[in-house]
């Protein structure tokens, strides 16, 4: 890795941001009084105020700081950190018509406040804000933003007159000074120095804030030993003997515990040092002692000197004086000593000479001077010198921020607006705020652009200068040539004035320093920037010529020859350098970037250089080449130096449960900005140093000289030279770009998404995936990694490690700090450590776009980490929807497993799981993912490929099978489902496949593909899945017996088939009891009748299922008693076997129901599984008798309750109304009347009792019981007989139609009938009562029921007291008599008739 060598020179890092300008609190104040003065009295001004604790680990304060900037009457205040952001850290203060001196603005702390004293021409004021320290402690600032000092600035009170004064005109500012001084007296007053307008300085006295009093003023004059007050405006005399050569050009106050030591560098060339306690002067001295001095310079008033004050624990206080001269300038530094009775005198340290460039500002440390001037070119010049080391007076060089080229080169094959945009949104190159104020102008002011983020300031930008190209363009054609001398006309106008705003607020007005961390920032007007120090390659090439050549060779290495070698090999890179056009670069750069090979270029690059070698550049630098001893050592040295690649890779950081202190160290934009600036710096000159140097070494093959190689270099070894430059070349133009390329904004549903993929790969919890938060501006993707991954890392490897203990304890120091980050930020950055942490975070954040081109500059040279490269490239694709090539890229990776530290992160076994081969591993990783985003093809493809790996492993063979199968299936790919549970060798998980196949296909009504695979060695599994879910699941809603019974089927093995349809038969009728049910198990009862029909009838026959039988099926819950015992299952039952007759009878039973049904529809909750027995109830209650009638007969039941249905009936119409008339039509409808008649005198009651009779006549009964049973109804509810009926009975059964009679009481109809029934057995209407032959002496053998006849007449003995029964015994006991009578002669004739 490059070594951390002290270097002499530094670099300029800007820290303005690509955000919008802010927007500062606003705040204007008139005092009362006072004649408004020109704002541009005084030129603009700036500076900046240090917390004292800056420097400590542990304060609130740390890395804080305060900077100003004035403009006639209004300033603007900016609290800055490097560790947090600060929320409301701007504020701008008008005091109109006031002007603010330049260097007015002054800020101290006390225990509770930040004080800000001002100084405007005509007033002076005081602010009290709370100290940072007061608001928060370090350790509880862990968040990312906090309030800054100036969040409720406007609750100050500016208006109270105890906080602000005006000054008084007596003594008077004096016109021609504007020196200024302010402190804060160990009471809490507050005082202002100014120099009189008589001569001298006087002092303006504030009472403290919280404590009553007036303004008092002190004059302070070079005879005076007695003070004069001047208290208010009342005037007193100025006596003394001052004039205007003490007026003090500049006041700087060193304040003591009950003192301050007030310097006054004067006019007349002579520093005086005041005490303001005892008012006394208590030292001159006349500096031109100290310089060549002329007569005219004595003469001269010194309005151009400067003092600045440094004050040092150890070595006291120092006072850096400098000297203007014309053409010249001086700087003297002193050191105060003090002597017995209040003694004081200057010890004279050092004496500097500077050029001729005008002085802007300087800073004094106790060791050094800073200096900030502009050169006779306007441009910026910054310098440092130690003068307490450097006895030749040298001073080091500071690499000041050009600036942007003045014209942007477009080739006529570019897009002008393409290449404009570019470079003005090249990040570092242009701020927001000077792009926004070019904007307005050249938009002429008629729209307000405020406060553009940097993609919508883009969009203004090119509407802007489009309008403005439209605007002017009045021809409707022009030629492509003309069209595009147009665009970069107007782009190059645009550009012009972007330039011009970027260099005014470029142009820095102080320096301020740090004396607690050595901070050096350059203050410009609305930003700063920040100087860091120079790697030693960086110094040696960027240092200019003549600094160079004097450069002390021993102080860069401890060989000399060898540092001479490296002062010379450099000084041929300059050369190089210097010669090299635009259109050479621009090859380097185009190699580079379409992933050439830069040898090739660096070839090229020669060979034009040669050619156009008009300046013997050539011939320089063979005789540079000349002077080194051995080049070949030398080009290893510098490369090095350069080199940032470590062995192995760097220590991963532990979580930041580090002190609370040190979690923000570092954490703001700001320092993002800076350190990653650094970066893009460093890689931008290291970059055209490697150029140069691959140049060089193209070169030295050229000339293949051994004098110029040295004697025993061989060939071999520039080759191995050459090939080491190349990929540093690479690694730098990488980082480059990386440092230049913007991140996108991403949603917050992206990353939560992205979020959910990496917990799959279980990279969710590492430091490298927090999604980034939201920023004031767009951050490059150096800076996103910066603040989300290497700073924490950087931190815990400076602080955190146990051999820099001592330094966490010590104070920060920026120049060590800022350097140390950056070392050890590049190895984090370098492509061919093994560290992945930047990819990584890329694809964390979602910046997708970014990480593939990376990855493309980096794949073709870089061969570390190429199979994580491949993994991300793989990650990308998926993002892009681009899967076929994501898959490519991941079992590229696959090769690489094992081998790279993030693939071995990536396949890291989660607790529990059993440890498979390293890539077995990961493409169960990656499986996951696909399988997370949805991508089955590529799923099935990548399993596929992983099974060849787990040949002799059968669990990762089962699980990736399975996994084919499950993704086959959800595709829809039957058979290749199919073929993948065949070939799963557990034998658990194929009944799982097996079982989500029948499933999934039945769901998706596939049921052929389910019937017709084979099912080798599975057939038994299948039939019981498809039972077990069928005896579980809704009837209607599944077709599992249906699939079952065409399973079956097609296998030829109709018994099974019927004894399936048969049982579906059964719960449909016992489950599902609703006309569709019934239409169904009617199909199913015909459908198994068809199956054995199908079968020899010796075999045709079925197991009767068991009614309400519990099938055993996977995952149902045991039967348990009242207790909770678990049930014994019967072992065994009785088997019942049913035949083909069987099936007929059940059908014939479920098309009646369903007959039924269809009447009735309320009938179905009942009719479903009713027995025979209930099935005619229920029919004859609906009024389908030939139904019933016909069920009775297959199951061999008696006719009884359809006579007596179809009676009570008959017997409901006879004494219903019409409406019951109306509704009987509908049940006789249903049944079959041989001769139904519907004429007018033909009613419902008639056709019923038609019906009876015809079921009467239909259906004849042993004994006569249908007829018994009718009349038995007919008579229990006291229903006349009809005649047809007594009729019919008389002819079957008179004699039970009498006991009928006799049981119902029916005493005349019994009489009637019993004389009828005499009558023909006598011989009259004998045929009416079935008798063939009347009494005769020849006739058989007769009979009457004397039994019922003697009961009816002992009943109508009973019933003697009705007149009525009386006449009717009388007449049944004559004609008995008479009957007798005729049956003694009858019998007596065929007695004595017989032979």
């Amino acid at each position: 890795m490059a070594a951390a060598l002290a270097a002499r020179s530094c670099l300029e890092l800007s820290a303005a941001g690509r955000a919008p300008p802010r927007s500062p609190q606003e705040l204007s104040f008139v005092p009362p009084g006072i004649a408004p003065l020109p704002a541009g009295r005084y030129s603009d001004s700036a500076g900046g105020f240090c917390y004292q604790e800056s420097a400590q680990l542990g304060a609130a304060t740390r890395n804080r700081w305060v900077r100003w900037s004035t403009s006639g009457d209004t300033v603007e205040l900016v609290e800055e950190s490097l560790d947090v952001n600060l929320l409301n850290n701007a504020v701008r203060l008008r005091i109109q018509g006031c002007p603010f001196l330049p260097g007015g603005i002054h800020l101290c702390e006390v225990q509770s406040h930040l004080v800000v004293l001002l100084l405007t021409a005509q007033t002076v004021h005081r602010l009290l804000l709370p100290h940072p320290a007061r608001l928060y402690r370090s350790e509880l600032i862990t968040e990312s933003q906090v309030q800054s000092v100036f969040t409720d600035i406007s609750k100050i009170h500016i208006r109270d007159p105890s906080n602000y004064y005006v000054i008084p005109s007596v003594p008077g500012l004096a016109p021609n000074s504007v020196a200024s001084a302010a402190w804060l007296s160990s009471e809490g007053e507050a005082l202002f120095a100014l120099p009189s307008a008589s001569g001298g300085i006087f002092v303006l006295k504030l009472p403290p804030p919280d404590a009553p009093g007036s303004v008092s003023v002190v004059e302070l004059k070079q005879s005076s030993v007695v003070q004069r007050f001047l208290t208010g405006w009342m005037p007193t005399a100025i006596r003394g003997d001052g004039g205007p050569s003490d007026v003090p050009v500049s006041l700087s106050v060193h304040c003591l515990d009950h003192d301050a030591f007030l310097f006054a560098l004067c006019q007349d060339h002579k520093l005086r040092m005041w005490s303001y306690k005892d008012q006394m002067c208590l030292m001159v001295a006349d500096l031109l002692e100290f310089m060549p001095v002329s007569r005219d310079l004595r003469l001269a008033a010194g309005t151009g000197h400067r003092l600045r004050l440094a004050f040092s624990q150890s070595l006291g206080l120092y006072l850096g004086v400098y000297m203007h001269a014309p053409k010249r300038g001086q700087f003297c530094v002193f050191q105060l000593v003090s002597t017995e009775s209040n003694r004081y005198s200057l010890d004279h340290i050092s004496s500097l000479f500077s050029s001729q460039e005008t002085l802007v500002d300087f800073a004094l440390t106790s060791a050094e001077i800073w200096a900030l001037w502009h050169n006779e070119e306007n441009q910026t010049v910054v310098k440092y010198i130690n003068f307490e080391q450097n006895v030749a007076g040298q001073w080091n060089q500071v690499f000041v921020q050009p600036l942007p080229e003045e014209e942007v080169t477009v080739r006529q094959d570019q897009d002008p607006r393409e290449i404009y945009l570019e470079y003005l949104f090249m990040p570092g190159r242009f701020t927001n705020a000077a792009i926004q104020k070019a904007l307005q102008i050249f938009s002429q002011g008629t729209e307000r652009h405020m406060d553009l983020m940097w993609d919508e300031l883009r969009k203004e930008v090119t509407l802007a200068v489009e309008n403005e190209f439209q605007g002017s363009v009045t021809e409707y054609e022009c030629s492509p040539e003309e069209f595009w001398q147009l665009q970069v006309e107007f782009w190059s106008k645009f550009y012009a004035c972007c330039l011009q705003y970027q260099e005014a607020l470029s142009r820095p007005l102080a320096l301020h320093l740090n004396p607690y961390t050595s901070m050096v920032c350059l203050l410009k007007k609305g930003s700063m920037s920040f100087l860091v120090p120079c790697s030693l390659v960086d110094h040696l090439y960027l240092l200019s010529n003549e600094h160079l050549l004097t450069e002390d060779d021993a102080a860069i290495f401890e060989d000399l020859e060898m540092s001479r070698d490296v002062v010379c090999l450099v000084q041929c890179l300059r050369l190089i350098g210097e010669s090299i056009s635009m259109e050479m670069a621009f090859i380097m750069e185009m190699a580079c970037s379409r992933l050439q090979p830069p040898e090739k270029a660096a070839e090229q690059i020669l060979e034009d250089l040669i050619a156009n070698d008009t300046e013997n550049v050539m011939e320089d630098i063979h005789s540079k080449l000349q002077e080194i001893r051995n080049p070949i050592h030398a080009i290893g040295l510098l490369i090095r130096e350069m080199d940032y690649e470590t062995d192995a890779d760097m220590e991963r950081a532990p979580h930041l449960a580090l002190r609370m202190s040190l979690s923000q160290l570092f954490g703001s934009s700001t320092a993002a900005h800076v350190v990653c600036g650094g970066v893009a710096k460093i890689c931008s000159v290291r970059f055209l140093l490697c150029r140069d140097l691959l140049i060089l070494q193209q070169l030295l093959l050229r000339l293949g000289d051994p004098m110029v190689l040295g004697g025993g270099q061989l060939f071999q070894s520039q080759q191995d030279l050459l090939h080491r430059t190349s990929p540093l070349l690479l690694s730098y133009f990488l980082i480059r770009w990386a440092s230049q390329c913007l991140a996108s904004d991403v949603p917050v549903d992206t990353l939560e998404s992205n979020l959910q993929h990496l917990s799959v790969l279980e990279l969710a919890d590492t430091t490298a995936l927090t999604p980034h938060k939201l920023v004031s501006g767009p951050q490059t993707i150096v800076e996103l990694f910066f603040q989300e991954v290497a700073r924490k890392h950087i931190i815990s490897r400076l602080f955190l490690q146990p051999n820099t203990s001592s330094l966490a304890e010590t104070s920060l120091n920026w120049p060590h700090l800022i350097t140390s980050i950056v070392t050890d930020f590049l190895p984090l950055l370098w492509p061919s450590n093994p560290s992945f942490l930047f990819p990584e975070c890329l694809m964390g954040s979602c910046q997708y776009t970014q990480l593939q081109e990376y990855i493309r500059l980096l794949q073709p040279w870089c061969h570390v980490n190429m199979g994580s490269c491949c993994f991300m490239m793989g990650r990308c694709y998926l993002v892009m929807g681009e899967g076929h090539k994501a898959l490519d890229c991941f079992c590229q990776a696959a090769s690489e497993v094992g081998r790279e530290e993030f693939l071995d992160r990536l396949i890291q076994p989660e607790e529990g799981e059993v440890v498979s081969t390293p890539r077995l591993q990961y493409y169960n990783k990656v499986l996951r993912l696909l399988e997370m985003l949805g991508l089955p093809e590529l799923v099935i493809e990548l399993a596929t490929l992983a099974i060849m790996e787990s040949a002799d492993d059968w669990r990762s063979q089962a699980t990736l099978r399975t996994c084919i199968f499950k993704h086959h299936l959800d595709l829809g790919h039957n058979s290749e489902a199919y073929v993948a549970l065949t070939q799963n060798p557990d034998p658990s998980r194929q009944l799982d496949c097996l079982r989500q196949l029948v499933v999934v296909l039945c769901e998706r009504s596939q049921l052929q593909d389910l019937v017709e695979f084979p099912y080798v060695n599975l057939h038994n599994e299948v039939v019981g899945i498809i039972e077990s879910h069928a005896r579980a699941v809704d009837l209607m809603t599944h077709n599992y017996y249906e699939l079952l019974y065409a399973f079956h089927v097609y296998r030829h093995n109709y018994r099974k088939a019927g004894t399936v349809m048969f049982e579906y038969g059964m719960r449909l009728g016992r489950e599902v009891r609703t006309l569709r049910g019934l239409q169904k198990q009617g199909n199913c009862f015909l459908a198994a009748i068809n199956c054995l029909r199908l079968i020899r009838p010796e075999y045709a026959w079925i197991v009767q299922p068991a009614s309400g039988a519990v099938y055993e099926r996977p995952g149902a819950s045991p039967k348990r008693s009242h207790d909770g015992e678990c049930m014994a299952v019967p072992s065994t039952r009785q088997i019942e076997i049913l035949e083909l007759e069987d099936l007929e009878r059940e059908c014939l039973l479920a098309r009646i129901r369903l007959t039924l049904v269809e009447h009735d529809v309320s009938a179905a909750a009942v009719a479903g599984n009713s027995t025979p027995e209930e099935t005619v109830s229920l029919l004859v209650r609906a009024g389908l008798f030939d139904s019933a009638i016909t069920l009775c007969q297959t199951f061999k039941l008696p006719l009884t309750p359809i006579f007596e249905g179809l009676t009570f009936k008959c017997i409901n119409l006879q004494l219903g109304g019409e409406a019951a008339q109306a509704k009987a039509w509908d049940w006789l409808a249903a049944n079959q009347l041989s001769a139904l008649v519907t004429t007018k005198e033909s009613s419902a009651t008639d056709e019923a009792w038609r019906l009876l009779s015809s079921y009467l006549e239909r259906y004849p009964s042993q004994n006569s019981l249908y007829h018994r049973c009718v009349i038995n109804k007919l008579l229990a509810h006291g229903i006349p007989l009809p005649n047809w009926l007594i009729n019919s009975y008389k002819e079957v059964d008179a004699a039970e139609l009498l006991r009928l009679y006799l049981n119902y009481d029916l005493l005349e109809e019994a009489v009637d009938l019993v004389l009828e029934y005499v009558d023909a057995v006598l011989g009259k209407g004998h045929q009416y009562f079935g008798i063939e032959v009347p009494l005769s002496p020849a006739s058989p053998t007769m009979w009457l029921p004397y039994t019922a006849i003697d009961q009816l007449l002992q009943a109508l003995r009973e019933s003697s007291a009705s007149e009525n029964s009386v006449v009717l015994y009388e007449k049944l006991n004559d004609r008995m008599e008479d009957y007798q009578q005729k049956v003694s002669v009858a019998t007596m004739e065929r007695l004595y008739c017989r032979p």
